[in-house]
């Protein structure tokens, strides 16, 4: 065994008691790249999801030890922005467990979003050997090929602590994959090394809401992405962190802004074998797959001639939502777009370089993509730096106004890799001092203070907005005509859940 792949545990964290049946459990999309990415060259790889099986530290141990692999590289990314940095908790709780048992002789690296922007600070851990600074498919290549150990000087995009110190190296950059050899080095999903419970991929489920708020429809599950990265750079958003090919200090994601695209056909032999598999229920991971007509359109109008039948769900902004393709979109089976409003001000909006689109604009997207009968999540966050009282209820009034089918709600974080995250340090302004610090559910988050705000009182607001929008009869009469009335009942036990926050006084 060359390489194992884990994807670590922080859920009970991160979720709180939500991770038990509301959070999502989502295929490890990353650590599925890499592996089919390394077996194509020969290597031996398998994978541990901890989250799936539900393994304790001890059984994931035992895993490791039963496995004896050369390389153990903790895939620490998710779909969620946050994820690179909110999974370093149960990561680093792992890695310092392999560390402390004798019958273990491997190294131990990391790799994600949170990794590559701030190598040096993960490097610095007892339990970490080796750290990769981007994406890492061509520093992966280059360390299996070696020994681990004395060559470690030769392999591009890397850091690591020289033998016998704790003295932390990090070495020239390496470039990610370019957009003309996407198909050849990123050759798919290794779906088959993924555990299941009675039929592939049982073992992950759907958000409560991409399967209309059913239990019993969210599984199984799988999420895939028909490109990477993102064209834009917003000052909240690390997502491109990990196309990071310049290790100067000061480097943050808007540095690396780009998207990289897998052909349609191969996007669609990746579909194909999730319908084989059974899947119907499939998330499109992409930050922008509503952006480039050039690849969604043959993507979805294969679906359409394939019929698989998926339900899906994507992203779009909302100033890229074009009418003519919305009727492809809900053919091909995308029943729900997620769109990025972020805040009801136009001049707060401004400020995190989200765009200039009008307030107008957006409810006019909205009222369009609902013509069509796609239902629409709206993504909303509170506390940016010139929020106000008054600015977040303009937010959490719009909310209300646009009714959507779905809501996320989140407190204002200035995320490692961030543009917000420099702007932060160099202001002094106060940031989490724990991973679980930068999770949006958890119990110790601490979100950004505000020009006018302390950090509990937009923690506060955001708890009692997300409320506020779930108990609203308006929207729980909204989900009963779209989804039933059970699903209403679902709706109004997760909305009965209140989260513990330390930060205000719970």
């Amino acid at each position: 065994m060359d390489l194992l792949l884990i994807n670590p545990d922080s859920s009970a964290k991160a979720y709180q008691d939500l991770a038990k049946t509301y959070s999502a459990i989502e295929p490890p999309t990353f650590a599925l790249l890499l592996a089919e990415s390394c077996r194509s060259k020969g290597f031996g790889v398998t994978i541990l999801d901890c989250i799936a099986e539900c393994l304790t530290l001890d059984q994931s141990v035992k895993r490791v030890v039963d496995l004896a692999p050369r390389l153990v590289l903790f895939v620490v990314y998710g779909q969620n922005p946050n994820s690179g940095t909110t999974g370093m908790i149960g990561a680093l709780a792992l890695a310092r467990a392999i560390k402390q048992d004798d019958c273990i002789n491997c190294r131990i690296a990391f790799v994600g979003s949170h990794t590559s922007a701030l190598p040096l600070e993960v490097l610095a851990h007892d339990c970490v050997d080796i750290v990769l600074l981007n994406e890492g498919v061509y520093a992966l290549h280059n360390l299996l090929n070696g020994n681990l150990k004395r060559d470690l000087a030769h392999v591009k995009g890397i850091g690591y602590k020289q033998e016998g110190t704790s003295l932390p190296v990090i070495n020239p950059p390496q470039s990610v994959v370019p957009q003309e050899r996407m198909d050849e080095d990123l050759p798919g999903y290794a779906w088959d090394l993924l555990p299941y419970r009675e039929k592939p991929l049982d073992l992950y489920r759907a958000h409560f809401w991409h399967a209309g708020f059913s239990h019993e429809k969210r599984t199984p599950f799988a999420a895939i992405y028909t490109s990477l990265g993102c064209n834009f750079g917003c000052d909240f958003c690390m997502i491109n962190i990990v196309n990071r090919s310049d290790n100067s200090d000061g480097i943050d994601a808007s540095h690396s802004r780009g998207m990289r695209f897998w052909s349609p056909a191969w996007v669609i032999r990746e579909m194909e074998k999730l319908a084989k598999l059974g899947v119907r229920t499939l998330r499109i991971s992409d930050e922008m797959f509503f952006l480039n007509r050039k690849y969604y359109e043959p993507i979805l109008q294969n679906v359409v001639d394939q019929g698989f039948d998926f339900n899906m769900w994507t992203y779009s902004r909302v100033d890229t939502v074009r009418r003519d393709a919305l009727d492809l979109f809900k053919r091909s089976g995308v029943n729900w777009l997620a769109l990025g409003i972020e805040t009801g001000n136009q001049m707060v909006r401004q400020e995190v370089s989200k765009g200039s689109f009008k307030e107008i604009n957006i409810r006019e997207v909205c009222n369009t993509i609902g013509e069509v009968g796609i239902n629409i999540i709206s993504n909303y966050i509170f506390g940016f730096p010139d929020d106000t009282l008054e600015t977040m209820q303009q937010t959490l009034d719009l909310a209300i106004e646009l009714n959507t089918e779905m809501a996320n709600m989140y407190p204002c974080q200035a995320l490692p890799g961030s543009p917000m995250y420099h702007i932060a340090k160099r202001n002094g302004w106060k940031l989490p001092e724990t991973y679980e610090g930068f999770a949006f559910l958890s119990y110790a988050c601490e979100p950004l203070p505000t020009r006018h705000l302390s950090s509990a009182d937009v923690l506060r607001f955001r708890d009692r907005a997300w409320h506020t929008y779930f108990s609203n009869p308006a929207y729980l009469e909204l989900a009963e005509r779209r989804f039933g009335a059970q699903e209403r009942k679902n709706i109004e036990d997760m909305a009965s859940i209140r989260l513990k926050r330390k930060l205000l006084g719970d």
